[in-house]
């Protein structure tokens, strides 16, 4: 059991909390609704008893996450892969930081990978957007993750940043227990991956006098994730269409829950997951007397750089690149299949657009991006 009561607003369950807060799911109808689809062919009965046959956050996983995912991935996937398992040290005290393409899978495919090779799952950022109703807060916090709060005022930022900043250190440095977060508030939702300065300034906060100290300290891994097809690539197009018509747009909870709804459950295609290199090494050619905001800026490249040269390319990319640069530089890793089937699937998905005044066009080029950016942006690395 944890001594300190200073995280208790933003950590995972502790492992003595985790019988009352099952209880507390089970009786919870919102909750029931929610999983019920999932968990077949289980019966609610079945499910419940699993559910209360787990004492610990571990037996959580083990028990119920991880025979519910192995059948997702089964449905939903042609294969999950991960590589580079030799950047992942034996201490298990490394932060990994990834681009982020789906809301629940990017963490959950993550901590699946694993599993299978019996190392530590990692604890798991989320914003509390995303926490809509009581069940989902509990359920995350069950399968460890740690809250971060975003709805709060620029009075209250750097107080809240450095909170967070101190118990990621507390859970990596101390603790030795992996994290993961994702390199950005949100996802890139045109796959332009960029590491936000903000996150990194973040990390430091809990030593701002000694910015690349705090960094070192982490061992902060990028870690490249790769869907050949992305669920959400119609609803991220559509998005992009209603924030052109009109700048003010807003995402409402119930977008969130299709767009979690859809990545869990849409077709993905191969997956695959491969860590880089730990950072540490190119942090020390740093001088130590580098400005502050200047080691942040340089951090967020070094971090971009491995991520891009580590993405995994399927067809689709390099046909998206080739129409997004007018060319044919990747003309031979693909066909004239594979071009009428990216066509046809960008078709299918902007066929489940309804949106006034839609513009095929627009969302034609947009999900061509999403597709091609990737390339784009590994091509800096070479």
């Amino acid at each position: 059991m944890e001594t300190t009561h200073l995280f208790d607003d933003i950590r995972p369950l502790h492992d003595h909390e985790v019988a009352e807060t099952i209880t507390s799911l089970l009786d919870d109808l919102y909750f029931r609704r929610a999983v019920e689809p999932f968990i077949k062919p289980f019966t609610w009965e079945q499910f419940s008893a699993g559910m209360r046959s787990c004492h610990s956050k571990h037996d959580f996983q083990q028990n119920i996450i991880y025979p519910v995912m192995h059948k997702l991935i089964e449905r939903t996937t042609t294969e999950m892969n991960g590589y580079g398992w030799e950047n992942i040290g034996r201490e298990n005290n490394q932060l990994f930081i990834s681009n982020h393409r789906d809301i629940v899978l990017d963490a959950a495919f993550l901590n699946m990978l694993m599993f299978d090779k019996e190392k530590p799952t990692t604890e798991i950022a989320i914003g509390d957007n995303l926490l809509i109703y009581p069940w989902i807060e509990k359920l995350v916090r069950l399968n460890k993750s740690f809250i971060v709060k975003r709805g709060v005022s620029v009075r209250q930022m750097l107080e809240v940043s450095t909170h967070l900043s101190r118990y990621i250190h507390h859970t990596v440095c101390e603790r030795q227990q992996p994290v993961w977060i994702a390199q950005r508030e949100g996802r890139a939702k045109d796959s332009d991956d960029k590491t936000q300065v903000s996150l990194l300034k973040m990390l430091t906060l809990h030593d701002s006098a000694h910015p690349l100290d705090a960094l070192k300290q982490l061992r902060i891994t990028p870690l490249s994730i790769s869907y050949e097809q992305d669920p959400c690539d119609f609803l991220k197009a559509k998005e992009f269409q209603l924030k052109r018509d009109n700048p003010h747009h807003k995402k409402s909870n119930a977008d969130d829950i299709e767009n979690m709804l859809t990545g869990i459950m849409g077709f993905k295609g191969c997956v695959h997951f491969r860590f880089g290199n730990c950072i540490n090494p190119l942090l020390d050619t740093l001088p130590a007397d580098t400005p502050r905001n200047e080691v942040l800026e340089k951090v967020a490249g070094i971090i971009d750089r491995e991520i891009y040269s580590n993405y995994s390319f399927f067809p689709f990319n390099y046909v998206a690149y080739d129409r997004m640069s007018n060319g044919d530089r990747f003309a031979t890793q693909y066909t004239t299949d594979d071009e009428q089937q990216f066509d046809g699937y960008l078709q299918n998905q902007i066929n489940k657009i309804e949106i006034p005044n839609k513009d095929e066009t627009f969302l034609r080029k947009k999900m061509i991006e999403m597709y091609g950016n990737t390339v784009k942006n590994s091509l800096q690395t070479s």
